[in-house]
Parts: C-alpha cells; structure tokens; sequence
C-alpha cells in the first residue's frame, strides 16, 4: 500500500492529457509559440501540478483548495482548445478526444472535492478515484473516506 498522489486515477490522467497536449500543440505554427501553445501548456500542467500540490499541504481544507484552482485550469483549458479549434490550429476529432478527457477529469475532480467537503460517499466508493492497486481512500488523512469527521 503506497501513499502517494500518484496513486490517484486524477492526476494520472490529468498527466496523461498534459503530455497530449504538448505534442498536440508541437504542430501549431510557430508564431504561436508565446501566445496559445504556451496558454494551453500551462493550463494542462497546471492540473496535476495543483493535485500534487495539494496533496503537499497536509490539509483537507488546503488540499480541496487546490483541487479547486485544478479545477478551474481544466476550464481554462477547455476554453483555450475551443479556441484553437476555431482558428482551425486542430481538428474537429481532436478537440472531440480532448474534451471527452477534460469531462471525465472534471467529474473525478468534482467527485473528490465533494468527498473531500463532506466526507461522505454516494453512489461510487471514493476508492474508485484512485488505481486498483492503491486501497487508501483518503490522501490527506490517511483514513477510510466513512471514519473522516466533516470539515
């Protein structure tokens, strides 16, 4: 059993999306190098850098915090792609693929800040916002997600 933000399906594939995105943005136009390619870079690393990050801070209140400023990086994000499409930078399927990931990390962003927040559980044990392998439910903690107190 590790204890790592690294174990965390969220930032695993907010790394996933920010690699993507560097050889997404490797093909725009030079000229663009200090303007979108950088705007889109940074808000895709921002993402699991603020995970990471929070993770750090050592609490719950500090930790959700981050996940918060992740969470509105993946909305700039979002923006910053929806742009490039229509100044045709990528392509109709790529911004497609990129949304579909930018949603699906987005819901396990809100499914950890709402974890976080309450300390209770839905429908989804909070043991599926991390990999199979890891059997932690809570980074900041280190307890099981149903013994946390609420904030």
């Amino acid at each position: 059993m590790t204890r790592d933000y690294k174990e965390l399906d969220v930032w695993n594939k907010s790394v996933d999306l920010a690699i993507e995105l560097y050889k997404l943005t490797a093909r725009f136009d030079v000229t663009e190098r200090y303007g979108m390619t950088s705007q889109i870079r940074r808000a895709g690393i921002s993402i699991p850098g603020n995970i990471a990050e929070g993770w750090g801070r050592g609490s719950r209140g500090e930790y959700t915090q981050f996940l918060t400023i992740a969470r509105g990086s993946l909305m700039e994000l979002e923006t910053h792609l929806i742009i490039a499409s229509k100044l045709q930078f990528i392509e109709a399927d790529e911004l497609v693929s990129a949304l579909k990931k930018i949603k699906d990390i987005e819901k396990m962003l809100n499914r950890l800040i709402a974890v976080l927040k309450t300390g209770k559980r839905d429908r989804e044990p909070a043991s599926s916002l991390l990999n199979p392998e890891s059997r932690i439910a809570n980074p900041v903690s280190r307890a099981p997600v149903a013994r946390i107190p609420r904030v």
